[in-house]
């Protein structure tokens, strides 16, 4: 039921946009991070069309969802979309400029398939920013495709080459590289997140997603 909601947001945007947004949710476990979500106020990092928002918000009064991305065409669609939902709003803004408007004031931080386009030596900050939004004892949650020299990881490269360099449909700060499970975890726990794990969720699925959850 929650996937039939949060899809129905998106049934007033052009027919191009919603098939954008259901090859989405066909190709990423969204879902696996909206189940894991806590109640409470919600940072949607690098939100885009708003799926993954409007998977945590539709049917969730116990949960108030805030979206960004530096992406003003995204949050355009994004608000026509489950910017309806009466617990969802949707702002262009990076995790720095949220970060230090609203410092500490997060139950969550959910971030799905961001981080590798941003440059390595620029996710350090990213995730301190994230560490930055929330509050004592808050929770991020981290999906990210590894690299781990599998067919899906190659499978996956040649994919977002074509999604960003070539269709634009995904707008990159110069990144487009990947890592292992291990360096990500470890990363996590140097900029002082505590009690990091890692979980694979790629089964069904031509990428390999893993998901990081880590507490504050």
């Amino acid at each position: 039921m929650p996937k039939v909601q949060a899809l129905a947001a998106f049934d007033g945007l052009p027919l191009r946009e919603r098939l954008f947004v259901r090859a989405r949710l066909f190709s990423a476990p969204l879902e696996a991070l909206a189940l894991r979500a806590p109640s409470g106020r919600i940072a949607d990092v690098g939100c885009g069309h708003g799926l993954l928002s409007a998977l945590l918000a539709a049917g969730r009064p116990d949960r108030t969802v805030v979206g960004i991305d530096p992406d003003a065409r995204k949050i355009a669609w994004a608000r026509r979309g489950p910017g309806r939902l009466p617990n969802a709003s949707f702002e262009v803004l990076t995790i720095e400029e949220l970060a230090a408007r609203h410092p500490g004031s997060f139950d969550a931080v959910t971030v799905a398939d961001v981080l590798y386009l941003i440059p390595v030596e620029g996710w350090a900050g990213f995730l301190a920013s994230a560490r930055k939004l929330l509050r004592p004892g808050g929770l991020l949650l981290l999906k990210e495709a590894e690299a781990d020299g599998s067919w899906k990881y190659r499978k996956c490269v040649l994919q977002e080459q074509v999604m960003v360099r070539l269709l634009r449909r995904t707008k990159s700060s110069g990144g487009l590289q990947f890592r292992p499970r291990e360096a990500t975890l470890a990363l996590l726990r140097q900029v002082g997140f505590q009690a990091a794990a890692a979980e694979g969720i790629a089964e069904g699925y031509a990428t390999p997603h893993v998901l990081f959850t880590a507490h504050l």
